[in-house]
């Protein structure tokens, strides 16, 4: 027998309709709340951790006076600055939520949040991509340590690869839970 089980389906059973005779709305199905989505903890922590690192990335460059020479290097503080705007405006946004006691869990919220954890989750990792080439290339291949800012710039680059990888989880939490409405 093919029964479907409340355990499997968790739906609300629908209640009787009024006896004045309207038509009484379907229960909607709510989509689970998980640590690291938007408007938990856990994705206030994700937020705070991504604002950081991109923070040090940024100070670490930025109190270099040759990262202008190098393009990667300008990509790489043009990232990360989007990178801490981006994760200081939802960290802001996961506050208000936390203290008024809702859940972001609107489609439209979750869409935004997605794309842009999407947009600049991609373009930090690119950047740390090629800030880590041109660091390498610098230090091991041409030698010139002695003359740049070599730590200053796996520094930076560092803070960048982690600030992408705190932006991960939350980019993927957003757009699961999109995908699974």
């Amino acid at each position: 027998m093919n029964v479907s089980h409340p355990s499997v389906h968790p739906v609300e059973v629908a209640p009787l309709p009024p006896a004045d005779g309207r038509v009484a709305v379907p229960p909607r199905v709510r989509m689970k709340v998980i640590q690291g989505m938007p408007g938990t903890i856990g994705g206030l922590s994700l937020r705070f951790f991504q604002f950081a690192y991109a923070v040090v990335s940024l100070a670490v460059m930025a109190s270099t006076n040759d990262f202008p020479s190098v393009t990667a290097f300008c990509y790489l503080v043009a990232a990360v600055a989007l990178q801490s705007m981006w994760s200081l405006s939802l960290a802001i946004l996961d506050i208000h939520a936390l203290l008024v006691g809702r859940t972001l869990q609107n489609y439209r919220v979750v869409s935004l949040f997605s794309i842009g954890d999407g947009v600049t989750s991609t373009l930090t990792f690119a950047a740390a991509c090629a800030s880590a080439g041109i660091t390498v290339l610098i230090g091991n291949d041409l030698g010139l340590c002695s003359q740049n800012h070599c730590k200053q710039f796996e520094t930076a680059t560092a803070m960048a690869f982690l600030s992408w990888f705190t932006a991960l989880p939350s980019f993927l939490l957003n757009f699961w839970s999109l995908s699974s409405r």
